[in-house]
């Protein structure tokens, strides 16, 4: 063992990742030794245990980005997040397991589909639509994949202190091994393990960050008292504070939180799991909706646990840090709560001859503590230097995806480091396991056997190569885009409008409505993909600014909407998927309904 490395990162921490690796590995191992079959391959030999299925869902739909990602963005906006909690568990489980996951698990069974592009094409028999979907999976899921291979990577480096390269050699390498060799089966087997170091990691963060603060009342209603701390640019467009929601309204730019919130936070990430490829094929693992409904349970204190722990946990890091903060140095330059001392101050340091010097351009919202660091002249006229306590995100240098790790370091024993080291990696390998699993079927058997119905070779041979092309490619795309993974962590926001408006009309009507036809679903699929990439590139003032194409057409401005305020924050899925929708059902009712025999084997009991 590398004595250095050992010195700086602890003996305890390299042995808890060295022996989570092995157990992974083993476990992935255990899934290749029990797949003989495609079937096994590729959806678990449609045997899977309704907890394993529960912890696989969970696991992969939370990654690293959702516990620090979404994370922080609560220790910026506040509880409003939550509402992204509730939609995870009433959409994401409940409407899922009880209500899609029966329909998609008999017919997915009856059609012998062992993919979600291929359990649509069945559906609508048509070879187009499951190449369509393939390719589509296939060209964007990398890109989603490499933001969760780089938070995941960057992480490992950060905490081992070792090279970049080398974690995100390391990191794809193990999840490679266990996705190629053990299939859907390992994939499955090594989401359970890391759902429940996951479950046990954000129990703890919840209950030692309430004990820190004094109890649950005690906690809330600190954050509650904060309010006027809420920096000036969030106040311009509605923030309230961080218990309470953002001012509702349209045509104004005080209500672009709401609908960033709301539309973007809730709806796009909240509605587009429904059509995640990677879960949907889920629901055929399993042997029957008895199985299904067991699942619901842990599914839903699993996704509270997970994403109720992060937005909570993120929310009262400004409670904790404006408790127990640094101190920070300044100049008063605008009162804000007289009674409770809370003002935005103008940051100062000593310079070497022990002077006071403003930090240019850096302002603070704290409260003041009562002393002083000491005083300075201006105008002639003696200005105390005060100390205060600030609010996460100045602790975090406006990083808002520095505000769990950095609230982890300072609030949680260091013992929980390593525990809160192998929940992010957990979190980050069972999602990427499962991508990695969704493109090589999908390029392999959705689109190369389609394409090449006389292909020589197994199903599981061809699917292998496609894995390990996905993974090259987004193993590229993660060595590239580390310094300057903006477009790559947009991508994740695309891929999920994507397949929302994409493909959900057409999984829905194809389960649900029996006069949906081929050309309705084709129609459907490429309006969807049609009106959320305009939407993306021309009118999402956040991702099309990043795009760089709609700054051609408009002298510069990022949005084809900039004029018209809260138009340039509302997420493609609002307009996207009611378009998609509606041209679904006009087009199933133009066209000629599906033949009997494709329907009653469709949906025979």
């Amino acid at each position: 063992m590398n004595l250095e490395l050992a010195n700086t990162v602890g003996v305890g921490s390299i042995l808890a990742v060295v022996v989570y690796l092995l157990v992974v590995v083993y476990l992935g191992w255990l899934g290749y030794r029990g797949t003989k079959s495609a079937t096994d391959y590729l959806v678990a030999g449609r045997k899977a245990h309704p907890v394993i299925m529960a912890l696989s869902y969970g696991a992969t739909f939370i990654s690293t980005s959702a516990i620090v990602g979404f994370g922080g963005a609560a220790g910026l906006f506040g509880f409003s997040v939550l509402w992204l909690t509730f939609l995870n568990i009433f959409v994401g489980i409940f409407i899922a397991f009880v209500f899609i996951g029966g329909p998609a698990r008999r017919m997915g069974h009856a059609l012998d589909a062992h993919t979600f592009p291929e359990l649509l094409g069945r559906r609508f028999d048509s070879k187009f639509i499951q190449v369509f979907a393939g390719v589509l999976i296939f060209v964007f899921m990398p890109l989603y994949s490499s933001a969760v291979l780089i938070g995941g990577s960057e992480f490992l480096s950060t905490q081992l202190g070792i090279d970049y390269n080398v974690a995100l050699l390391v990191f794809s390498v193990i999840t490679a091994a266990y996705v190629i060799m053990g299939g859907l089966k390992g994939v499955m087997y090594t989401d359970a393990l890391q759902g429940a170091i996951m479950f046990i990691g954000m129990g703890i963060l919840l209950v030692w960050t309430y004990i820190k603060l004094g109890g649950m009342t005690a906690g809330h209603q600190a954050l509650t008292d904060m309010a006027s701390l809420v920096p000036g640019k969030l106040r311009e467009i509605g923030h309230q504070g961080w218990t309470a929601m953002p001012l509702f309204g349209f045509g104004d730019k005080k209500y672009d939180l709401w609908w960033t919130v709301i539309s973007t936070i809730t709806m796009g990430v909240g509605i587009g799991v429904l059509a995640q490829p990677q879960l949907v094929v889920r629901f055929m693992t399993v042997k029957s909706k008895r199985e299904l409904n067991r699942a619901v349970p842990v599914g839903g204190v699993f996704i509270l646990l997970m994403t109720g722990v992060a937005f909570i946990v993120g929310s009262l890091s400004n409670a904790y840090f404006n408790k127990y903060g640094a101190d920070i140095s300044g100049r008063v330059v605008k009162v804000l709560d007289a009674e409770k001392n809370m003002a935005v101050i103008q940051v100062m340091n000593k310079d070497q001859s022990g002077a006071w010097l403003d930090v240019e351009g850096k302002l603070a919202p704290v409260r003041l503590t009562g002393e002083t660091a000491g005083a300075i002249i201006i105008e002639s006229k003696d200005v105390a230097v005060l100390k205060g306590k600030s609010i996460s995100v100045v602790y975090a240098g406006g990083n808002v995806g520095q505000i769990i790790p950095l609230y982890v370091t300072s609030a949680m024993p260091k013992w929980f480091g390593v525990i809160f080291l192998l929940t992010l990696l957990s979190a980050a390998m069972s999602t990427l396991s499962s991508q990695f699993h969704t493109m090589g079927t999908g390029i392999g058997r959705d689109v190369y056997e389609q394409l090449n119905p006389k292909h020589a070779g197994g199903t599981m041979g061809i699917t292998r190569c496609g894995i390990v092309l996905g993974i090259v490619i987004a193993v590229v795309l993660s060595y590239f885009a580390q310094k300057s993974p903006i477009i790559i962590a947009r991508a994740t926001a695309i891929f999920f409008g994507l397949c929302a408006s994409t493909f959900l009309p057409a999984l829905l009507g194809g389960l649900f409505f029996k006069r949906m036809t081929k050309a309705a679903a084709i129609a459907s699929m490429i309006t969807g993909f049609v009106a959320t990439s305009f939407w993306l590139i021309f009118v999402k003032a956040q991702e099309a600014g990043d795009i760089g194409i709609v700054q051609k057409f408009t002298d510069g401005k990022t949005s084809i909407l900039s004029g018209f305020p809260n138009w340039p924050v509302v997420d493609p899925l609002i307009v996207a998927l009611p378009i998609s929708i509606l041209v679904a059902i006009i087009i199933a009712f133009m066209t000629k309904t599906p033949k009997k025999e494709l329907l009653d084997k469709c949906f025979s009991k």
